[in-house]
């Protein structure tokens, strides 16, 4: 009896994906921007009646985080993200200077490849369709394997509503025969304009190797700095909130505490009456058994666990109202593994003397084990925030607000963004929320308004003249159409 190899069949899956792709993004060339604007209309509204369910059934699936914050990002993009981008124009002729005769026109890139992660497995792949469908490209999803089931149930809904949107054939399209061998033939594929990877680090080689261009929401791993001027209460509030939402499997989240010395002491308190406890270096121990292996990555299945449960498993015991796990260090070592981005709420904390030590730490937790792409300052003082936003390595810093929904664009008016781009990649596309402008090539257009002689304050002879050479029979005109030739020849 023959066994059926599936990475051949994910390979040759793919390779029919990416034909119908390029098909279908010759067809979208032909649909104007208002067309696209009713399809995205009419996919949000189709997946926003399931978008409860789909939550329930990524937990249920996954193991990783928890319902009713799934229900909540959910609903984010079907809703809020729609809301941003209507009356938003990304293809067809975008600006049009009437006096300076210019014009930008939006272009389609073509096939865009994503990939989701399980963390976050319906909300990443519905704004990535949006956006995509939004920018006019077509979009195939190489679903992650651990949340297999419920992306294809997500794209199912998305295909669909896409096809009775009057979308072309093979413009929304799910992988259903999930490796990575097939995974890497989408994103190596000719055809392929495009790949995002969503918190999918294991996928880096290979979208470097591509020598293609991509996308990569990576992690997050930010500091808080917690500055003396701030407000205690909703600065610890904030940040609880942001740190154990969907038990911490959020990448924008806050990873480590940075607090200014004269205020540790109310910070501390404040952390402890809104429902954090402090660890001591014995149960850290304890919880390293629980979270990290022997190389000192974490545990798959301790990702997205609520506080209550890692202490349980950890044999540490914690109030019934414990929210946030905390463990206080003076130093940032390679061989600690709290230093890492930990996708549970569990947070360092780390005290210095003034802004200025602050800003050394923060910089020094950002580069450790790869560039973050945010940092979060908590704060009054405008000339201090200044100073973070100058000479931070991130591509975003926020400003007294909760890192997970300000990154996202909830809470600040950030594009509202599944996929955060960093600037740990020197040849990542984008480093700042994705949204369809980073899915279009503008096309600059500019009309002839002057003549070359123009351009300088002096005759164009005069040059010649001021260098010894004599320029007999060549004027204006005899310069001008030897440059026109020149170009119609490179055209």
């Amino acid at each position: 009896m023959y066994k059926v190899d599936n990475d051949l069949l994910s390979i040759q899956e793919a390779r029919i994906c990416i034909e119908r792709a390029r098909e279908a993004a010759v067809a979208l060339l032909k649909v104007s921007q208002s067309q696209l604007d009713h399809a995205v209309e009419q996919l949000s509204k189709a997946i926003e009646t399931h978008s409860d369910e789909l939550a329930e059934s990524a937990v249920e699936e996954t193991g990783y985080g928890c319902v009713a914050d799934k229900k909540i990002k959910n609903r984010f993009v079907c809703n809020y993200l729609p809301k941003k981008l209507r009356n938003e124009r990304y293809v067809g002729v975008l600006c049009e200077d009437a006096r300076n005769k210019t014009m930008d026109i939006g272009i389609p890139i073509g096939p865009v490849i994503s990939v989701p992660p399980a963390t976050s497995p319906t909300a990443t792949v519905i704004h990535n369709v949006l956006i995509a469908i939004k920018a006019g490209n077509p979009i195939i999803v190489a679903p992650h394997p651990r949340a297999k089931r419920v992306i294809q149930q997500t794209m199912v809904i998305l295909a669909e509503a896409g096809i009775a949107a009057g979308l072309p054939d093979g413009t929304i399209q799910c992988m259903q025969m999930v490796s990575l061998s097939g995974t890497k033939e989408l994103i190596n594929h000719e055809d392929s304009a495009l790949t995002i990877v969503t918190g999918v680090p294991k996928l880096l080689p290979v979208v470097k190797s591509a020598a293609k261009p991509f996308i990569y929401g990576g992690s997050g791993n930010g500091p808080v700095f917690l500055e003396r001027s701030c407000d205690v209460r909703q600065a610890v509030k904030d940040i609880i909130a942001s740190r154990t939402f969907d038990y911490g499997i959020v990448s924008a989240a806050e990873q480590s505490i940075v607090v200014d010395s004269p205020i540790v002491e109310q910070v501390k308190a404040e952390f402890s009456k809104q429902g954090t406890y402090f660890i001591d270096r014995y149960e850290a121990t304890q919880l390293e058994q629980v979270l990290f292996d022997q190389t000192k990555k974490i545990y798959s299945e301790s990702v997205g666990l609520s506080a209550i449960s890692l202490a349980k498993a950890a044999g540490i015991a914690v109030p019934k109202e414990t929210k946030l796990l905390v463990y206080e260090q003076e130093y940032i070592s390679e061989t600690n593994p709290f230093t890492q981005e930990i996708l549970c709420p569990i947070v360092a904390m780390y005290v210095e003397d003034d802004w200025q030590h602050a800003c050394e730490k923060c910089i020094e937790l950002l580069v450790e084990n790869g560039r973050s792409h945010t940092l979060v300052i908590h704060s009054k003082d405008e000339a201090v925030i200044r100073e973070f936003a100058l000479k931070k390595p991130v591509s975003r810093v926020l400003v007294n607000t909760p890192s997970t929904f300000g990154g996202m664009g909830a809470t600040t008016n950030l594009f509202p963004s599944m996929t955060l781009g960093s600037v740990a990649l020197g040849n990542d596309e984008a480093s700042d929320n994705i949204s369809p402008r980073h899915l279009t090539h503008i096309r600059k257009v500019g009309y002839g308004v002057r003549q070359i002689s123009d351009c300088f304050d002096e005759p164009l002879d005069s040059f010649a003249t001021k260098t010894g050479k004599k320029i007999e029979k060549t004027d204006f005109d005899e310069i001008e159409d030897v440059i026109r030739r020149m170009i119609d020849i490179m055209e």
